[in-house]
């Protein structure tokens, strides 16, 4: 997960309802969600240069696991973030464009506030969806269906990549077979916190 060290007080106010709206507002100009072949999608509505701050992820913030946990963010505290819409709906890629960070104390390495910002991590073009990737535990790794040319081939973070199930990596021996392509080298560290339990 990228951490990015900024000196910000830690006194500072949660936002309150209208301006959520507004940064709702505001990145609904921004973004727009459409229909993916894996659900709903995220998608600029204008081009985006890279390490740009799109904005912070607002939703309601857990202390448990709720009953389907598919939008759940894990925060710095251990806490779980449940997202709303727009960012609620970015997608897996094994190929990302974003990633998520928080803001750190630069004397204490401490995170700031339990608080989840997308910032982009290449160019991305008008019209392209934005995505991340969710580097979720080997314990629940789901089958890939990014399509990247590097696709791992199930959603789980590189570094777990050898501690999937033994039924998960004659699958993935299956995939390459069927793809007639050899298992890509995972390279990227970990982006992102999205999590499943």
């Amino acid at each position: 997960m990228l951490v990015a060290s900024v000196t910000r007080s830690t006194t500072k106010k949660t936002q309150k309802p209208d301006a959520q709206q507004r940064e709702h507002d505001r990145l609904m100009r921004k973004l727009r969600i459409e229909e993916t072949p894996v659900g709903k999608g995220v998608f600029a509505q204008r081009a985006m240069g890279a390490d740009i701050v799109v904005g912070e992820i607002f939703g309601e913030v857990l202390d448990e696991h709720p009953a389907d946990p598919n939008y759940c963010m894990e925060l710095q505290s251990g806490r779980l973030l449940e997202p709303g819409a727009p960012l609620r709906f970015i997608n897996h890629s094994c190929e990302p464009n974003c990633e998520l960070f928080y803001w750190v104390d630069e004397e204490s390495d401490a995170p700031i506030e339990d608080r989840l910002w997308l910032q982009t991590i290449r160019k991305i073009a008008a019209g392209e969806e934005m995505t991340i990737d969710y580097c979720w535990p080997a314990d629940a790794a789901i089958r890939c269906r990014c399509g990247s040319a590097s696709c791992r081939g199930w959603i789980v973070d590189p570094d777990e990549f050898d501690q999937l199930p033994t039924s998960q990596p004659k699958a993935w021996k299956a995939y390459v077979a069927e793809t007639k392509g050899d298992a890509p080298k995972a390279s990227r560290k970990r982006a992102s916190s999205k999590t499943r339990k």
